[in-house]
């Protein structure tokens, strides 16, 4: 997506200097995504009042149309139109009907006790003991927005953090610099002298147009006569970037959204906020002292809780231009030398972070507190499932379908009507695909757990959660696809028992003679035999191999026997030629050779353990050295004459 070019400049202020105070190793730094680039852009989009902006769509309701969110007898969101009369997300239901007669009260979707997937229910709100909550429909429709942030960046360039469920913070910096590179071709000459550290030349422009964007003063008035640099300049085209953004969410989906730009993600978030509804609010980096010296630090992200409190307490006050006279020894003796050095940079608008394109959630979960308790296990079930269900939609989005992402261990917690608490825990199969299911399956197995402990009804609360999760890889296989067990495995390989319909017997190959020296890891494993002391036969062509902890099926290496005759293969199946197995493709079989290698590395490391352990004196990969050493005779007098090799002793000469 290319910006609008400049138009034409403005007379010239300030001419006197010739060379920007930029490098032109910092403008490469800006393609690099580097957190101490100067030049740096980062973009914090925020959708005005999501939940509420949400039912607006779904029900098709004009803009102008006051509307809450409701949750039980509370407000949870509110849109613009009808904040002017006051209702904020204390009020209750009945208070801000009171305020605003044309109110339209939206309650929640939820889970009805029994039902398989979440609805809207106009009584809802009036059976708070038989529904639970869902904000699958506001997660629904953030997904399909993050997908058109995607869309309308160019694909290589995309550094995006999903911050909530209605902001994300977008790293422009690479895609900035590739637009500053194509609208001013002298970038790309190298520096004078070949010296990165040489002076950036000034930008050939003298104003920039910031059409309708909120943008904050500069704290000298006079000083917006100055020439632009580099830095104005890669946020002008951020802020283009950014209302393009914008304007094809508003565009496509319906949604408007507020937006912050500046030079880090903490000034960006704070700029978001600054100008609301359905506004962009750009932050120069000669303008931060003058945007943050009226603003309380308990605003900012991270101050708002106990550590601002702290603060608070500590120098007396909430201003932030207060605490810049605060010198750093200071800060780093009253609150630590990391949360000073910290608070010193953030009240002058100093944030490194980064903008993480997978934010990692360690955690997810689903509770619901009855009122009245539930007393039988057929209720308990329902919602077991109704959790299962609403824990595997965010697995979804966290992408287990895709195994990007996946819990390995889920969690049951049980608290009585007398305060009594109980949890189970168990692992989650990783060999198989996560499914609703299977999350179903492993809770009702927990429930039953505690159930055995006796005193579970009534029961006042039931939460279920998963964590531990670790990134899946795709595109390989370790040594469980291997080893099977029985049909399951084989079933969701879409191979059959059952000889094949559709395979061509025009090209067969003669069976390969299976190897009696195997290196792979059948010769781990006993073979199985029959009872006349040859190869087992039977329909199955799985032998059953005893590990002395569960019993796996490795799958025959060689092709099917029918008697004497080879089973067809057609060219559709790669060979082994190690172990006679076949593959589906090219692909396949490079994986398992992967395998076999990997295999041999590990027996050839534990050999050169087991050698270390017997002979300590010979270093390992030295054994040639060694063993040539030890053919030569010593000198006289020299160090190796009084040591000797394995199996040699010692002469004495009269």
């Amino acid at each position: 997506m290319s910006s609008p070019g400049f138009q034409a400049s403005s007379p010239a202020h300030g001419t006197g200097r010739r060379k920007s105070q930029f490098t032109y190793r910092q403008l490469s730094l800006l393609a690099s995504y580097s957190t101490s680039c100067p030049l740096r852009v980062i973009a914090h989009i925020d959708l005005d009042a999501f939940y509420a902006q949400c039912e607006m769509v779904r029900l098709g309701i004009p803009e102008d149309q006051p509307l809450a969110v409701q949750q039980w007898q509370g407000l949870i969101a509110i849109n613009y139109p009808a904040r002017t009369f006051g209702i904020g997300r204390h009020c209750t239901v009945t208070d801000a009907k009171r305020l605003c007669p044309k109110l339209i009260a939206q309650h929640v979707a939820t889970w009805k006790e029994g039902d398989e997937t979440w609805a809207y229910h106009d009584d809802a709100a009036s059976h708070i003991g038989t529904h639970k909550v869902s904000l699958d429909p506001y997660r629904l429709q953030s997904r399909k927005i993050l997908a058109l942030i995607k869309e309308s960046l160019p694909p290589n360039m995309q550094k995006i953090e999903k911050a909530s469920v209605d902001e994300v913070f977008i790293d422009l910096s690479a895609h900035i610099h590739s637009i500053l590179l194509e609208r001013f071709p002298e970038l790309t000459n190298p520096p004078p002298y070949d010296d990165p550290t040489e002076k950036l030349p000034l930008p050939p422009v003298t104003a920039l147009d910031w059409q309708a964007d909120a943008l904050v003063d500069l704290e000298d008035a006079e000083a917006e006569a100055d020439d632009p640099d580099w830095d104005d300049v890669a946020i002008l085209i951020g802020s283009e970037i950014v209302r393009d953004i914008r304007a094809q969410v508003r565009r496509t989906l319906g949604y408007t959204c507020s937006a912050g730009i500046a030079g880090n993600k903490m000034l960006s978030k704070l700029g978001s906020g600054y100008k609301k509804p359905n506004q962009q609010t750009v932050i120069r980096n000669r303008a931060v002292q003058h945007f943050l010296s009226d603003m309380k630090f308990t605003k900012i992200r991270n101050l708002g809780g106990k550590l601002g409190e702290q603060v608070v307490s500590t120098f007396n006050t909430e201003a932030i231009k207060e605490l810049l006279p605060v010198p750093l020894e200071q800060m780093k003796l009253k609150l630590g030398d990391d949360t000073g050095v910290w608070l010193y940079n953030t009240v002058r608008g100093i944030d490194p972070s980064e903008v993480n394109s997978r934010t990692q959630i360690k955690s997810m979960l689903s509770a619901k507190s009855f009122r009245p308790s539930i007393n039988n296990q057929e209720q308990a079930f329902k919602w077991l499932r109704i959790f299962a269900a609403d824990i595997f939609s965010r697995l979804v989005e966290e992408g287990v379908l895709e195994n990007r992402r996946r819990p390995k261990t889920i969690n049951l917690h049980h608290r009585g009507q007398g305060g009594q608490t109980r949890s189970r825990q168990s692992s989650i199969p990783q060999g198989r695909t996560l499914d609703e299911a299977t999350l179903f399956e492993l809770a009702k197995n927990l429930f039953s757990q505690i159930s055995q402990e006796g005193r579970v009804w009534p029961c006042a609360n039931l939460s279920m959660s998963v964590g531990g999760f670790e990134d899946g890889i795709t595109g390989n296989r370790g040594i469980g696809a291997f080893l099977l067990k029985g049909d399951e495995v084989r079933e969701s390989k879409g191979v059959s028992r059952e000889p094949s319909v559709g395979l061509s017997t025009t090209h067969e190959r003669p069976e390969k003679k299976r190897r009696v020296d195997n290196p792979g890891i059948q010769r781990f494993f006993p073979k199985k035999e029959s009872s006349s002391g040859g190869d087992a036969e039977g329909t199955s062509d799985d032998d059953v191999v005893n590990t002395g902890k569960a019993q796996f099926r490795t799958k025959e290496a060689s092709p099917n026997r029918t008697g004497t005759s080879p089973k067809p293969i057609t060219d559709y199946f790669e060979v082994c030629t190690r172990c006679d197995a076949r593959l589906e493709d090219a692909e396949a079989l490079q994986s398992h050779l992967d395998w076999h290698l990997a295999k041999d590395l590990q027996e050839e490391e534990r050999g050169r353990q087991t050698f270390a352990s017997h002979n300590p004196s010979v270093a390992r990969g030295q054994r040639t050295a060694a063993a040539l050493s030890s053919s030569k005779k010593p000198t006289r007098g020299s160090s190796s004459s009084s040591k000797l090799e394995h199996g040699q002793s010692k002469l004495k000469f009269g």
